[in-house]
């Protein structure tokens, strides 16, 4: 059974099919706030949270075929059958792929952001979804000693302050919003992607964004891209790594907006 995802919206009142944006690991859709604002001015926008994931429900599976039909269900109860434009970073890029392939009448177009339609492996990730797991909070009570105690296991400042957007501070005390116990037990499926051998490519507008100092896309990726999607463009902000649309926000606004309105 899909799951109904929490969503923010913006631009309600724009003509068009709605931007629906999809976050990766350890996201949610707060982080897309600013650029979110900037997409609204010209169109209707919707931002969600992935199962697992911020204000989302919890659930035992994560493979991208429950994530993509969490998605479609979005798309069919919120957004009137759609079609929509999909937008996905990373784990997100790889659960609108999917909803691409599998139901490409819900789509109108497709934005994949630094994420390829295969493997992606890597050892942080499980290393991260099982470190936040095992912390225990109940010694804390402020973000501030959470992020002191983190410090030695992720000395870089920016993805240990990315991490800990995903801590919840309340009256009730610190709790991690995400479920990191499901995330470290699928992390496999997280890393993975779907069997592609028997889809047949969707074919309509799509854009891939890739950071340049990131691996995520990489020339050995093009076949595959050019096989499921045939009407690929696959653009490179140069300055940016993986988390292109932080990094690098107005040239990735552009390379966005250009495509929506080609």
């Amino acid at each position: 059974m899909p799951l109904p995802l929490a969503v923010t919206e913006a631009g309600t009142d724009r003509p068009g099919p709605p931007l629906v944006i999809l976050h990766g690991l350890f996201g949610a859709k707060k982080n897309w706030g600013g650029l979110m604002k900037q997409l609204a001015r010209t169109r209707p926008v919707i931002a969600a949270d992935l199962r697992n994931h911020g204000d989302s429900p919890w659930d035992d599976a994560m493979h991208y075929e429950a994530m993509a039909e969490d998605v479609a269900h979005l798309i069919e109860e919120r957004l009137g059958g759609g079609p929509a434009v999909v937008l996905g970073h990373s784990m997100g890029g790889k659960a609108s792929m999917t909803l691409a392939l599998n139901r490409p009448e819900l789509l109108e177009r497709l934005i994949v952001v630094d994420i390829a339609p295969a493997p992606s492996l890597s050892a942080d990730l499980t290393h991260y979804a099982e470190m936040l797991r095992d912390l225990d909070l109940s010694p804390f009570e402020r973000r501030s000693e959470v992020d002191a105690a983190l410090k030695r296991a992720v000395p870089d400042d920016a993805v240990r302050a990315f991490l800990l957007t995903n801590l919840d501070v309340s009256r009730d005390g610190l709790r991690w919003k995400p479920n990191l116990a499901a995330l470290a037990a699928n992390m496999a499926h997280i890393e993975d992607f779907i069997d592609t051998d028997e889809h047949p490519p969707y074919e309509a507008p799509t854009l891939f964004v890739a950071g340049g100092r990131s691996d995520y896309i990489g020339p050995h990726h093009q076949a595959e891209i050019e096989r499921l999607f045939p009407l690929a463009d696959i653009e490179t902000i140069p300055d940016a790594g993986h988390w292109v649309h932080a990094e690098a926000p107005q040239p990735f606004l552009r390379l966005v907006e250009d495509f929506l309105t080609d």
